[in-house]
């Protein structure tokens, strides 16, 4: 599991936006990190970082 997240943009590649990401569990497995409250948000802004329109 990442502590962050790289989003980049289309050719040239450049870094579009970083994702420092904290989440209020423990033990981070790709179950466990989902029943974080946070994943959520994070998963949401990331995708939107994504969009490919821009």
């Amino acid at each position: 599991m990442a502590d962050k997240v790289v989003v980049l943009s289309k050719r040239p590649a450049t870094i579009k936006r970083i994702f420092d990401i904290q989440l209020s569990i423990d033990h981070r497995t790709p179950f466990t990190s989902r029943s974080a409250h946070e994943f959520g948000d994070y998963f949401n802004a990331i995708w939107k970082e994504m969009d490919v329109n821009d």
